[in-house]
């Protein structure tokens, strides 16, 4: 398909490998190991892959993984994680992302994805291409040396210390049940595992080897880093299916007297400083979106998860898509019914709003503030917030 400027967007063909990684490269600054490119590759559907070529030069090129998405109550979509969208800084400004995009949606609409996902690079982009993020992450640091529990948090045990290749079977059993229970939690395929347990020096980032902490219902990969006078660990994943597994597994991060403080990314509202004397021991340094969701099956979607609340709603979605309209929603008991509607719209928000109040971690009441969604009064508005609540924390299941 030609873009406005002239530039072909076509399908990704082997022969243009090379020059995807060459732009990648150039525009994320960094390479990824041939290895990995090939385990990404595994997870593009046919004709997931596009590029925009000017003449003979790959100047753009995105894809698609086929990844399967949990939601809250447990349910499971299909999704299309959207992923490595480069245009070359020769060519910006040119159409040539909106090219690829649109190429992109349309292809995963054909092959009925009722919602696609991205990580953004770059915030200030993908709203105006109806997606909105998801889920959020914070970047914790927790002060070992002064981190105490309260007298009351119970001591499960049940950790033990273990070699991570040696546990493969193990840390996919409790990472599916994780995964089944977390909204923002992704399948992983088994070439992903063999890529992480792999252990490239290059996935290091400074860091020591892959480590691993192994509970029945939950386990943590770390690293340690730093030098003789200051080391630290730093949590790669830590999955926990129970309260218990999770208090466990923190109990003996923090129980490593000889390390200083102890780094993780986790959703907001984390446990943990509420098991401690001194709730500052855990300082936020960081935070930042995580999953993007874009909404391309409204009726499908919106059925599939569960609600915290009742609410008949009118919902008015908009960004000029085809796959968006006017749907009335109707929840009873958790479970919704969504289908086209002419009735006068309760609310009125965009395709972007949709994706960022799915997975419960944003407000209703923070958009319609932000004159970014519109009510027929303050009402409907607080039954939004309490309807799309979720009890479980999203989480992006991991990086794509």
């Amino acid at each position: 398909m030609p873009s406005p400027t002239g530039v072909l967007v076509r399908s990704a063909e082997d022969a243009d490998w090379p020059a995807i990684v060459l732009l990648a490269a150039t525009c994320f600054g960094s390479f990824r190991p041939p290895e990995a490119n090939d385990m990404w590759r595994t997870l593009i559907p046919a004709g997931g892959a596009v590029v925009a070529c000017d003449a003979d030069d790959v100047v753009g090129s995105a894809y698609y993984l086929d990844l399967q998405l949990t939601v809250p109550g447990g349910a499971v979509l299909p999704m299309a994680g959207v992923s490595w969208v480069c245009v070359a800084p020769t060519h910006r400004r040119r159409g040539v992302l909106r090219a690829m995009l649109t190429e992109l949606h349309g292809r995963m609409a054909a092959a009925s994805y009722p919602v696609a996902g991205l990580e953004a690079s770059e915030g200030g982009i993908y709203t105006r291409f109806g997606y909105g993020p998801a889920s959020v992450v914070e970047t914790l640091n927790v002060d070992r040396r002064g981190a105490v529990f309260l007298d009351g948090v119970p001591d499960p045990g049940g950790v033990r210390v273990v070699a991570p290749v040696d546990h493969r079977d193990r840390f996919e059993e409790v990472y599916e049940r994780w995964r089944l229970r977390t909204p923002g939690g992704l399948f992983t395929p088994r070439s992903m595992w063999d890529e992480v347990l792999g252990d490239r020096e290059v996935s290091r980032h400074g860091g020591g080897p892959l480590m691993a902490l192994l509970h029945a219902d939950g386990f943590a990969l770390y690293r340690i880093s730093g030098g003789r006078d200051r080391k630290s660990v730093s949590v790669v994943k830590l999955a926990a299916v129970t309260d218990d597994a999770y208090v466990a597994l923190w109990r003996t991060l923090l129980g490593m007297d000889l390390m200083d403080a102890v780094t993780i990314e986790a959703p907001p509202g984390e446990l943990l400083p509420y098991l401690l004397t001194d709730a500052r021991r855990v300082g936020v340094t960081g935070r930042e979106d995580g999953l993007w969701l874009r909404i391309l099956d409204v009726p499908t979607v919106l059925e599939a998860r569960t609600y915290a609340a009742d609410a008949s709603v009118v919902l008015e979605v908009s960004d000029g898509s085809a796959d968006v309209g006017r749907f009335a929603l109707d929840v009873r008991d958790g479970r919704a019914r969504c289908v086209p509607s002419d009735a006068d719209p309760d609310v009125t928000l965009s395709q972007s709003v949709l994706g960022s109040l799915y997975l419960g971690q944003h407000r209703a009441s923070a958009f319609a503030a932000a004159n970014r969604l519109h009510g027929s009064d303050s009402r409907v508005v607080a039954t939004l917030d309490a309807v799309f609540a979720a009890d479980v924390p999203a989480q992006q299941g991991f990086g794509f």
